[in-house]
């Protein structure tokens, strides 16, 4: 396959020396010869790969999926700066399933995330991406059987997502077998080295075959990324995507004006009513309005659930498989910090997430940004979606910023 002969030639002077390179004085910006693919079907992909993005209800590809994933899928190492929601997760793994050669039962990718989570929703995408592939993907994380691990690496992963821990853990104990080894990811780099992982990735890096191909994906670039790029990478693309390039194309908007707090609640009541919402996603500004109004709706007999940010780990997942299942036809969140990636983290990619194609905002937020990560929940990834915005009498300065910058019906 020609995107694979590319691939394996792209790293071949690489040393696994790591070199050594003042990087303070690095800018970051996108690379000249990057150029925008703006849809699927031009980027070259594989005909069971196409119908796999299609069939999972993708449109049209996001800012960094029409910028990435061709110079990824060329072979060249690719350094990207972008947030959660912005369509990463799926840029890497097209990337990757379009360079497998499925005939050959080895691992060829390696995905390292940070979190146990991030990784087995990382695998469950690539899962459903690939569903007309035949692709075999394992999560290797902590926290699971290690011999489990062990028979299904034996049995033969085309990739493996996981922690830097087990991943290296395995490759130590030779189940995890690196010589096919064609593309490294580095998902969230910048959290990996929060989490104290650097040495781990590094150990892991030192077995790879020396052609390989390196994607790293980061919020931020701190100087420990930069020089992690440096000893990694051999001429690297770099792509930014920054937050205000967020799209809502694809999103319809609605203000409903109310003209009191009071008014709230039965507009909403009559919203499930009118237009017998199956899922929703509903925001409040705290904490404590999200807990009296989940209250409120189960006492007016609406199955909703809440989530917080603070919630133990256990319970927020088992309110979210009550969401996933069906269970529950709304889900109320607070505007936690960084609530567009704690809503991303909870509700997808992944089989058997259900499409969220209605954003209540039961309070506006206060400023646009707030406003682009919540909305751009429902037309993630080029899908359509609703947003309905509760607007009071006290709100108008608030609706005069965000009519600056997107397009709405009243």
């Amino acid at each position: 396959m020609a995107a694979t002969a590319t691939m394996a030639n792209s790293g071949s002077a690489r040393k696994r020396l790591l070199k050594e390179e003042d990087m303070t004085k690095v800018e970051f910006e996108t690379s000249e010869e990057v150029d925008v693919t703006p849809t699927f079907d031009t980027m070259g992909l594989r005909e069971d790969l196409l119908r796999g993005i299609y069939a999972y209800g993708f449109e049209k590809p996001s800012a960094i999926q029409q910028r990435a994933i061709k110079q990824i899928i060329k072979g060249r190492d690719v350094i990207a700066q972008s947030q959660s929601g912005t369509g990463k997760t799926a840029t890497f793994s097209i990337s990757v399933l379009q360079c497998l050669d499925i005939q050959v039962r080895e691992t060829q990718a390696l995905i390292l995330a940070p979190t146990r989570e991030l990784a087995v929703q990382i695998q469950k995408g690539l899962l459903a991406l690939g569903d007309y592939m035949n692709v075999q993907c394992h999560a290797c994380i902590g926290g699971t059987n290690v011999g489990e691990d062990i028979r299904k690496l034996d049995y033969g992963q085309h990739v493996v997502a996981g922690t830097p821990g087990r991943v290296f853990d395995m490759i130590r104990r030779r189940s995890l077998r690196t010589r096919a080894i064609k593309m490294l990811v580095l998902d969230e780099a910048d959290e990996m080295l929060n989490k104290g992982f650097k040495e781990q990735i590094y150990d892991v890096y030192r077995y790879l075959p020396p052609a390989t191909q390196v994607v790293l994906i980061s919020a931020t670039l701190p100087h420990e990324i930069l020089e992690m790029t440096n000893k990694f990478m051999t001429d690297p693309i770099r792509i930014l995507v920054k937050r205000d390039e967020l799209t809502l194309e694809g999103i319809k908007q609605f203000f409903v004006a109310v003209e009191r707090e009071e008014w709230k609640f039965d507009t909403l009541c009559d919203l499930y009513d009118t237009l017998t919402i199956t899922q929703a996603v509903i925001f409040c500004n705290t904490k404590r309005k999200v807990d009296w109004l989940t209250e409120k709706m189960r006492e007016a007999n609406f199955t909703v659930s809440s989530m917080h940010g603070d919630m133990p780990q256990k319970e927020r997942e088992s309110i979210m498989k009550e969401f996933r299942s069906g269970a529950s036809d709304g889900l109320a969140f607070s505007s936690l910090p960084q609530p567009g990636a704690h809503l991303h983290r909870r509700l997808g990619p992944g089989p058997g997430v259900p499409q969220v194609s209605l954003i209540i905002n039961y309070d506006l937020p206060n400023n646009r940004e707030l406003y682009i990560h919540r909305i751009g929940r429902s037309g993630r990834y080029g899908r359509k979606g609703v947003a309905i915005n509760f607007v009071k009498n006290d709100d108008i300065r608030i609706l005069r910023d965000m009519n600056s910058t997107t397009h709405a019906d009243r």
